[in-house]
């Protein structure tokens, strides 16, 4: 897997968390006045969105940076 930037894994798994506990909170308290399924699949999906976000705090956690090719480094200037 590509390296990517901490800063942009960490904006990726805000978005995917909060997304998802707003897809759960939804999902359990206004869509079951419209109909069940409706209900179960917003939850459901706020499910998938939790675990996208788990998912990519994983690889934010584990992933190792990325080490320079020795020949793309520049020349220090003295």
């Amino acid at each position: 897997m590509r390296y990517i930037k901490p800063l942009r894994l960490k904006v990726i798994m805000m978005m995917f968390f909060f997304t998802g506990i707003l897809g759960i909170v939804i999902g359990l308290t206004i869509a079951p006045s419209m109909s069940s399924y409706a209900s179960l699949l917003i939850t459901f999906m706020g499910v998938v969105n939790l675990s996208l976000g788990g998912f990519f705090g994983w690889v934010f956690l584990t992933q190792q940076p990325t080490e320079e090719d020795p020949r793309k480094r520049k020349r220090k200037k003295k």
